[in-house]
């Protein structure tokens, strides 16, 4: 019995070591660049994913259009039980009756069954010649969605990789500041304690700490989330490990190229307008397709098939006589009159197109102003990080003097912990400058590309 119990200890033992293997083996590593993050998200963010299918779905319909004018064929077996056939009367002299008289007849067998095969084809419908050209528009216009899914991909994967860098450089920074005044804390409280200093000058410097692990904290917190909304961006697992490569300083500098707003913008490079001429074309071709409904459309079909007729069901009897039959037909459809009911439908055709082409007017001119508005948005981040840079570089060398000046004693705490925080904001400001290059140069590239 112990000899038992020790062996189903080991093969429970056994189960929770493979489920824990099996759990780590599920966990991925990733190990990216910005341009490599980017890669990725175009092939496995999960609106990309769909985008391509959207597409897919997109070229089964253009088929599913297309086979509308090719040859159908059809078959059909039915079966009929005349459980109580109908009746009839007919005159009955023809039975040798008295004239004037009437006889019951009963017309039909009681099991009818039939089996035929039709073939049809479409010659000429103006409908279905628009149709296609409506289909080949619409394949357009899912194309043309995902290369707009993808400059957003793109641009969401640059943003939300700017913005871990951001977190990890200010918890850098943060923690670097958090060192420094813990000392400074230490030295002026034992200052005080012999007596040479102030209670407030310990106090100004105990709020500032306080300060800076708070932010400290929160920016953990938040680089956390904005690498879990990176994660979703890419589309890999929450639970998977990532790390970026790249670093927020280089990607700056790499960023750093005004020659990119002396190139003339193209408006119909612009994936937003591409899409407006593609709502033109369609509501143009819905105009065509109710214009051409007034033409004629012409058919033609062939019909193959057999009937049997039984008062008993022996329709699978060798015996069984079944009666064969065989037509061709053409059927031309000429629209004469509709009470201008066609009328009234093209007329709103023509006004929806229209109506299109002022939305593509106005896309234009909108496109035009967003341009000049992120051309000037990516010069004023270019002058902005110069102006972080170096007022960083002035605000360092304030707060060192300040601190000199402190500790011996020819300046307050007051104007000492005041020197810090501009420090603080002065570095805050030009990490938010670098990553504020990147985002509105891709910004600026989403509209010219």
């Amino acid at each position: 019995m112990r000899k038992i119990v020790i062996l189903i200890n080991l093969i429970y033992f056994a189960q929770l070591n493979a489920q824990e293997v099996n759990k780590n083996d599920a966990k991925q590593s990733y190990s990216f660049t910005l341009k490599q993050s980017i890669e990725h998200a175009l092939q496995y963010n999960y609106a990309e994913i769909n985008a391509g299918r959207d597409i897919e779905a997109a070229k089964k319909k253009k088929w599913e259009t297309t086979t509308i004018g090719l040859p159908q064929l059809n078959g059909n077996v039915g079966y009929q039980n005349n459980f109580k056939l109908q009746k009839s009367v007919v005159p009955g002299e023809f039975f040798g009756g008295p004239p004037g008289s009437f006889a019951e007849v009963e017309f039909g067998t009681k099991h009818n069954m039939g089996a035929s095969l039709t073939l049809s084809q479409l010659i000429f419908d103006g409908s279905y010649l628009v149709g296609l050209q409506s289909a080949k528009v619409y394949l357009q216009l899912f194309e043309n969605s995902k290369k707009k899914t993808d400059s957003e991909i793109k641009q969401m994967v640059i943003s939300s990789y700017g913005n871990v860098l951001l977190a990890q450089e200010s918890i850098k920074v943060l923690e670097s500041n958090k060192t420094i005044l813990e000392k400074n804390y230490n030295d002026v409280n034992q200052i005080y304690k012999n007596g040479l200093a102030e209670e407030e000058s310990v106090e100004q410097i105990a709020i500032t700490l306080s300060t800076v692990n708070s932010t400290l904290n929160n920016v953990k917190r938040s680089r956390e989330l904005a690498l879990k909304m990176l994660k979703i961006n890419l589309g890999i697992e929450l639970e998977d490990e990532l790390t970026l490569t790249d670093n927020l300083e280089t990607l700056s500098k790499e960023n750093l190229d005004l020659a990119i707003t002396t190139s003339e913008f193209s408006v119909d490079k612009n994936i937003d307008y591409q899409m407006a001429t593609n709502m033109t074309e369609q509501k143009r071709l819905l105009l065509k397709l109710e214009k051409s409904k007034a033409l004629p459309s012409l058919g033609a079909q062939v019909n193959f098939g057999y009937n049997a007729f039984s008062n008993t069901f022996s329709f699978f009897n060798e015996n069984q006589k079944w009666f064969n039959y065989s037509n061709l037909g053409v059927a031309l459809n000429v629209p004469i009159f509709s009470s201008f009911g066609r009328s009234a439908r093209t007329q709103q055709a023509k006004i929806a197109f229209e109506q299109a082409q002022t939305k593509q007017k106005e896309a234009e001119q909108m496109l035009k102003l967003q341009y000049q508005a992120a051309k000037s948005d990516y010069e004023f981040s270019v002058e902005e990080y110069e102006t972080a840079k170096n007022n960083l570089k002035l605000a360092e060398r304030i707060e060192k003097k300040q601190q000199i000046k402190f500790k011996e004693g020819l300046s307050t705490s007051f104007e000492f912990t005041e020197a810090q925080r501009q420090l603080y904001a002065a570095q805050q400001s030009y990490l938010q400058s670098m990553v504020n290059v990147v985002n509105k140069r891709a910004s600026l590239e989403k509209i010219t590309n």
